[in-house]
């Protein structure tokens, strides 16, 4: 039998008993108190030595289990697993500063674009490689238009998880949202493309490299201010299901007036569907592509769901748009890695990236229902409905500050006025994706510390 943990939960804290317990465990790890192999009482008897429900247990050990620092042995029970060595970390080591060969400590990222990846599902990665050493690589270039079958399975999959009906010769492979935008703007005629101000700074850089001017829309409550999108422009870039980085979902009649307006215009709107699979309240909403297949040009990634180093996308337009896409690279042989387009066709037919967007969707939901209750009192939230980011609009003196107490913990939350180009927002954005709990707890202590003392 396991021996008991010492543990002590503190039922008047705002931080849940579950979230307090994996926090506890996991410092016993890290710290070396319990090693690799080291059997951790079965979550009925843990319950009972703390005076906790046992859903209270479940919660805490199958949070570790899914970062990877626990592992179960049917039959058995629950052990701490060998992927868990990592160094112990002193009294003296700031929670944010991850050891390495430099002398000068990194921060730890609290980005947008980082996600949680669920590590216990590690095995469905693996059975996608071993797919692709199996299978024959093309004799010549791939597909311009990308992998047939792979084409095939995200015209099913768009039609099941987003409402998009459209057909393989509609989908264009990609290594990416922002290849796909550049992809577009080659396509393009000239002149000058519209942009959410707030608004993802890649997509910004992205058109200005293609040598267009960016028209900055600024961005209300229902999404982008479609009376403000000027004449002249060739497209209006926008994150209609999650708006990056505010956080609100564009209206049903801002989506009708945008798509009226880009007509009037005769522009192409471009839906960068980046997150929208990790909607917590409801099924994710239809993507506006379903509204008018013709004019929308629709970008999607598998950065967000499986991991952004498999830089995978695809773009789904009028076969016009896609036709002249695949024209230019017939000339420069641009396209996705076929291994890469092998990979994620075994990930979409095994179930892999379903599994992988179920977890992490649990996790972003509880981590978000966490930080809304810790900072949410000091400024203005879009409460978070989706995604793995949170956005804290208050003025900039305090942003500031806080942003500069949570770097010398050794934390990098951004500010939210980096993301505006000729609009203030000041704020701050607090990702909570790439991070463990103990680090999202860290850097939560930290910014309500700072924002207490400056309210």
């Amino acid at each position: 039998m396991a021996a008991p943990l010492p543990l002590r939960l503190e039922r008047d804290r705002r931080t849940p008993l579950g979230v307090q317990l994996a926090t506890q465990v996991r410092d016993l790890i890290t710290a070396g108190t319990l090693g690799t192999g080291d059997r951790l009482p079965s979550s009925r008897a843990l319950a009972a030595d703390l005076g906790v429900s046992r859903a209270v247990a479940e919660q805490g050990y199958d949070q570790l289990l899914a970062e990877g620092w626990l592992e179960t042995r049917q039959g058995s029970g629950t052990y701490v697993a060998a992927s868990a060595h990592l160094a112990p970390v002193t009294g003296g080591t700031r929670v944010g500063v991850r050891a390495g060969a430099s002398s000068t400590p990194s921060l730890v990222k609290f980005d947008s674009g980082s996600p949680w990846i669920d590590p216990r599902h590690a095995a469905g990665w693996r059975r996608a490689w071993r797919d692709v050493a199996a299978a024959t690589p093309p004799a010549g270039y791939p597909d311009p238009r990308g992998l047939p079958e792979l084409r095939e399975a995200l015209a099913t999959q768009l039609a099941r998880t987003r409402g998009l009906a459209c057909s393989p010769d509609q989908i264009l492979v990609t290594t990416g949202t922002t290849d796909g935008l550049r992809l577009l703007m080659d396509a393009l005629p000239p002149g000058p493309v519209a942009v959410e101000d707030p608004g993802y700074r890649a997509a910004v850089r992205v058109v200005r490299l293609a040598g267009r001017d960016v028209a900055d829309v600024p961005v209300g409550a229902a999404g982008i201010e479609v009376g403000a999108v000027p004449y002249g422009v060739r497209a209006v870039y926008v994150t209609p299901a999650h708006q990056h980085p505010l956080g609100m979902t564009m209206s049903a009649s801002t989506r009708l007036a945008l798509l009226d307006r880009a007509r009037e215009l005769d522009a192409v709107v471009v839906e960068d569907d980046y997150d929208s699979e990790f909607r917590y309240d409801v099924a994710p909403l239809p993507a506006l592509a379903t509204l008018d297949p013709d004019r929308v040009v629709y970008l999607g990634t598998a950065s967000k769901s499986v991991t952004p180093g498999l830089r995978l996308g695809w773009l789904v337009a009028s076969p016009g748009v896609v036709d002249e896409i695949v024209g230019l690279r017939l000339l420069t042989h641009d396209v996705a890695s076929w291994p890469v387009q092998r990979a994620y066709l075994s990930m979409l037919r095994d179930g892999h990236v379903d599994r992988l967007v179920r977890s992490a969707r649990r996790v972003y939901a509880d981590r978000s229902a966490r930080v809304l209750a810790r900072l949410g009192r000091f400024g203005e939230v879009h409460t978070p409905a989706a995604g793995m980011y949170l956005t804290l609009q208050l003025p900039a003196d305090r942003a500031r500050a806080a942003a500069d107490a949570a770097a010398a913990a050794g934390f990098g939350v951004p500010l939210l006025g980096t993301y505006a180009r000729s609009v203030s927002r000041p704020g701050l954005l607090l990702g909570f994706g790439g991070c463990t709990d103990a680090e999202l707890d860290a850097v939560l202590d930290v910014l309500e510390s700072s924002l207490a003392e400056s309210g």
